[in-house]
């Protein structure tokens, strides 16, 4: 009853279908747009992707100045002004002529993607909910998770129908009015702003409960704390196993002998298991500290990829997609999550735009070392062997990676320190 009367779950809602619409044309509309672009361009599809990887680059890197942005004024302007950024951008796209103009398309794509993306849509959620902040994630990221489901589809349909130009210009339109006024017109800063605590609470409870017991830390502290760097290390070495696989599991199994329709299929597949994951998060992250279910997600991770190696059957193939996707989707809600109850929402833009460079460098560079293992050694077999073995260190990492609760509690109390 109290859901739909709370304004941070409107401001969720909003959040669920402007990613959803944002991720399925900004990023999954381009797999579609490749192969016809390079026919009608005469560009080589690595130099097409070489502007769409330079664009997740350029999304890494912004991530600490939209962060701070995030953290001083809210996401409201920041998100509103990435969605028209994105949407000229787009339209953009459907008529360049030169491989410049092309690179100049995604590189501005890249810096609205950090606009509008995950990260300042999570740090709505941390901001506005604490006790139920893991169902607003997994509310924002359900929707989200069915993006490539709905876009690609859409995209190879306008594509087939009008030609990848038109097509793409049909999708600069629909991005333009589909995301901007709602971001405009929902979004807010904070719950007391409108005179509301979080989670829609009648007096302000975060100090009763458990999971938001810890006092908000600044930038400076995170980074001077040691479960900081862990977590760090633990989510961009898990990263980096996993993009490593994700990458490469259709080559994979068609170099196994599974013909290209089934590999593609069961690359599909883990998208639906990425929503399995984040709907199995939400209940458990109110009932376990976030470094436990990390630890056990990173388990999973390595289990999954561990099954590989009995060889590539039917059963093999199914049982790692179930886990992996499983796995992978959870992912996503662990990391904010962990990230706001160890250190608070206050500063959580900046403190997560540190940890998600690192991320982002893992997960562009890893298929690349995936590439280049499979061309000196001719298979995937020392592939696996890594990223088995790293998803098993990230688990120990992150079983570790306990937060000193008295430190940060006398570091964020400190008047001295309260600016990062």
């Amino acid at each position: 009853m109290g859901m739909p009367r709370y304004y941070g779950w409107r401001i969720i809602f909003t959040l669920a279908i402007t990613e959803t619409i944002s991720y399925g044309i900004i990023y999954y509309a381009f797999s579609v747009m490749l192969a016809p672009m390079a026919a009608d361009t005469g560009w080589s599809r690595a130099e097409l992707t070489g502007g769409f990887s330079l664009a997740l680059l350029v999304t890494g890197a912004m991530a600490f100045p939209i962060g701070s942005w995030v953290d001083k004024h809210g996401t409201r302007a920041l998100m509103t002004a990435g969605s028209i950024g994105a949407s000229i951008l787009v339209i953009l796209w459907s008529q360049v002529t030169t491989l410049p103009a092309f690179y100049l398309v995604w590189i501005g794509l890249g810096v609205c993607g950090a606009m509008v993306f995950y990260e300042p849509a999570f740090a709505a959620a941390a901001t506005w909910f604490t006790r139920q902040r893991a169902k607003a994630l997994a509310t924002i990221t359900f929707a989200a998770g069915l993006a490539s489901t709905i876009f690609v589809p859409l995209s190879d349909l306008l594509m087939r129908t009008y030609g990848w130009r038109d097509a793409t210009l049909i999708l600069g339109i629909l991005l333009a009015a589909t995301t901007i006024l709602p971001h405009a017109v929902i979004l807010r800063r904070r719950p007391q702003d409108l005179g509301l605590f979080p989670d829609g609470d009648a007096h302000d409870t975060r100090v009763v409960h458990a999971k938001a017991a810890q006092p908000d830390a600044t930038l400076r502290h995170a980074l001077h704390s040691r479960v900081f760097w862990l977590m760090t290390f633990a989510f961009a070495v898990a990263g980096f196993s996993a993009s490593a696989i994700r990458v490469h599991f259709i080559p994979y199994l068609t170099d196994s002998g599974i013909d290209s329709s089934t590999a593609a299929a069961a690359s599909g597949a883990i998208g639906l298991m990425q929503v399995l994951g984040r709907v199995i998060f939400a209940p458990l992250d109110s009932r376990l500290p976030s470094r436990i279910i990390a630890a056990g997600i990173f388990s999973m991770q390595a289990a999954a990829m561990m099954v590989l190696f009995l060889g590539v059957t039917p059963l093999v193939i199914v049982i790692f997609v179930v886990v992996f996707g499983t796995a992978y989707g959870a992912q996503t809600l662990a990391r904010p999550s962990m990230i706001a109850e160890t250190f608070g929402s206050a500063h959580y833009g900046r403190i997560s735009s540190v940890l998600s460079i690192f991320t982002t460098i893992t997960g562009t560079v890893a298929p690349l070392v995936a590439a280049l293992s499979f061309d000196i050694t001719g298979s995937y077999d020392l592939l696996l062997i890594l990223i088995v073995g790293l998803a098993v260190l990230s688990t120990g990492v992150m079983l570790y990676a306990r937060a000193p609760q008295v430190d940060l509690t006398r570091a964020a109390a400190s008047p001295s320190q309260s600016t990062s």
